[in-house]
């Protein structure tokens, strides 16, 4: 059977069964029917403090890696072994949905569900960012038009709109044209709503007081004297956290074995920091004995942004962490093409090897924290190949386990979630890539040297000149955020493997002053995806009977 077929033969617990088992009241839940609700943190009391368990992975490959569904069977793994678990997840953007990738609730038997709902509109939360982003946006323009008291140059409004699906034709555009009663005319863009600054802040936010001061200390422009202009300045901060209320709230869902799941927050970890909120994870930490969730990609990126941006911020670290690889991804890697990847090719999983064993050195090396790697077996893998991973692993002083979650759930991650629990028990101590007091260049080639491997970074003069303008506005000791090719730890897409003798290029450099980090552009990654040649949408579909196929 598909993903979706599983899915729909899914028998849920009600939302409110679910809550109960994990100790949640039932006056902290507004429910979304039967199988989705939100949770009230503030209705919560407990002072449990789980233990926190993050999944990673090498860089991804078109031959597919499964993180998410290697979390949602490692939850339920612990689950079979006895142990009080959550999962806390990323919510997916329809930008995937219906672009390339597709859905990101797990697959096989090991989903999260109602599976349509979550990778669709679920509880509005994108929706919500999408409309706050582009209220901010609409506030000033007409600040502008309505006499401009503070000055804003309209060259430089660094506030972008956003909605939540590609489209290319909108990056770069051309807004108040027809005459002066349509707004002043100036150039404009598009990002995607999972690259917006206020998913980011939604992300990082505690509660809605921190929402409101971040929100109110965005930078939307430049005064004419070079000044920051901010949300706050504007009189945006208060509007725009009473849309984002109720998307403060974590999701309650449930995976196919009834484990209970927050999914809350879906910034893209290529052009954002790839976590879920800072709130569900949280939450999750005092709901539960053990608390898996993962950050987007390759521990290059999502990893890196979990551990410096977020783990820094919300005084947040890992017990324990999953790196997860296939032999398809890895052979991939050693440059098999997709059409051989069936065919047993020891030399190739040799050669590809390397992308691991320096995500394993990011993990245990860089951050200091205990790692296994979850090889997500595919039936074409033969026992040589696996061996060969497992030999590797060992003789860098990692656990390889073997992990069959999509065709068995939970029961295929038993061996998995025995050796996470026992990392769990380990003394460990999260390091950081750098120091929040050094220079932004100096920290962004901390992060290339040490998380990629590269020899150096080469800033761009449109990057030291934006670094100037952050610098001089006041803005130092931020965290910061690389923008990147997910494909490869370098910033070439084409650079497979491990490479090395490679720079990094920073082409430009944005401020999000509100999330409280500045992003660095690599390469050229962009924050406003296009469509494939073939779009997920060409095949997604629905029949007279709302019964809805292709969605995976």
């Amino acid at each position: 059977m598909t993903d979706i077929e599983i899915a729909k033969k899914a028998v849920l617990s009600d939302i409110g069964d679910i809550a109960k088992d994990i100790g949640i009241p039932g006056d902290a839940l507004i429910r979304y029917g039967n199988t989705m609700a939100k949770v009230d943190p503030n209705k919560l009391n407990s002072s449990k403090e789980g233990n926190l368990i993050l999944v990673t992975a090498i860089n991804p490959t078109p031959a597919g890696e499964g993180k998410t569904t290697t979390s949602v069977g490692l939850a339920d793994g612990l689950a079979l072994i006895g142990k009080q678990v959550m999962l806390a997840l990323r919510e997916p953007s329809l930008g995937p949905v219906f672009g390339v990738k597709g859905g990101a609730a797990g697959g096989g038997y090991s989903q999260v569900v109602p599976m349509e709902e979550i990778n669709l509109h679920f509880t509005g939360d994108l929706h919500a960012i999408t409309s706050a982003n582009n209220l901010l946006a609409a506030l000033i323009d007409n600040h502008v038009q309505q006499g401009n008291s503070l000055n804003i140059d309209p060259r430089r409004i660094v506030w972008r709109r956003c909605m939540d699906v590609n489209d290319r034709q909108l990056r770069n555009i051309v807004s108040g044209l027809g005459g002066d009663k349509n707004g002043v005319p100036r150039e404009d863009g598009f990002d995607i709503t999972a690259a917006s600054e206020i998913m980011a802040v939604l992300c990082l936010a505690s509660d809605i007081h921190d929402l409101k001061e971040r929100l109110s200390s965005i930078v939307v422009a430049y005064n004419y004297d070079g000044e920051p202009v901010t949300a706050g300045q504007i009189g945006a901060q208060g509007s725009l956290a009473t849309l984002l209320k109720q998307a403060m709230m974590p999701n309650l869902v449930q995976t196919l074995a009834h484990t209970p799941a927050f999914i809350h927050g879906g910034p893209f970890a290529n052009i954002a920091h790839g976590c879920n909120t800072v709130t569900a994870t949280k939450t999750a930490l005092k709901l539960a004995d053990y608390v898996v969730t993962e950050a987007g990609f390759g521990a290059d990126l999502g990893a890196e942004k979990f551990l410096d941006i977020k783990c820094r911020k919300a005084n947040l670290s890992p017990k324990a962490v999953v790196i997860v690889a296939t032999i398809r991804a890895l052979k991939h890697h050693g440059g098999v093409a997709l059409s051989d990847l069936n065919t047993e090719n020891i030399d190739a999983v040799k050669k590809g090897l390397p992308n691991l064993e320096k995500h394993i050195e990011n993990i245990t090396k860089v951050y200091g924290l205990p790692a296994v790697v979850s090889v997500n077996r595919f039936t074409s893998d033969t026992d040589k190949e696996i061996q060969t991973v497992i030999d590797a692993c060992s003789a860098l002083g990692v656990k390889a386990v073997m992990s069959d979650v999509w065709a068995k759930g939970g029961e295929g991650a038993r061996e998995l979630a025995t050796e996470v629990a026992a990392l769990c028990e380990k003394d460990s101590k999260l390091t950081f890539s750098y120091n929040l007091e050094d220079d932004y260049q100096k920290k962004i080639t901390d992060i290339a040297t040490k998380v990629y491997g590269a020899k150096g970074v080469t800033f761009t003069a449109q990057a030291l000149s934006s670094l100037s303008f952050i610098e001089k506005g006041g803005y130092k000791n931020l965290p910061v955020c690389i923008a990147k090719t997910q494909y490869s730890l370098s910033d070439d897409m084409k650079k497979l493997a491990r490479p090395t003798d490679f720079e990094v290029t920073i082409r430009d450099i944005r401020l999000s002053a509100g999330a409280g980090f500045i992003v660095a552009f690599a390469g050229n990654i962009i924050a406003m995806p296009g469509l494939p040649k073939v779009p997920a949408a060409n095949s997604i579909d629905i029949d007279d009977n709302g019964e809805i196929s292709g969605l995976f």
